[in-house]
């Protein structure tokens, strides 16, 4: 479904962001990394999880919870730095 969204929309960063950390989750790390990096040329500024959630202050208390035991993991282990 990322992949779809990817090719629909290939400027979107977020859609990269979610594909990296999804990747990386599965322990795809060379996969996570290179869209992680597409991410960043779309979006330099979003460059840590500290400026993630800062970008996104939306979102309830189960959403962050989530957000941080998935797509949390899964940035990490690509190389995706905390702040």
């Amino acid at each position: 479904m990322l992949t779809n969204a990817i090719a629909e929309r290939p400027r979107q960063w977020v859609n990269r962001f979610a594909l990296a950390a999804a990747l990386g989750l599965k322990g795809n790390l060379d996969g996570a990394r290179a869209e992680l990096g597409e991410s960043l040329k779309l979006e330099p500024e979003v460059n840590s999880l500290a400026r993630f959630r800062a970008n996104r202050p939306w979102g309830n208390a189960q959403y962050w919870a989530l957000f941080e035991q998935t797509a949390t993991v899964g940035l990490r282990r690509a190389g995706f730095l905390d702040e």
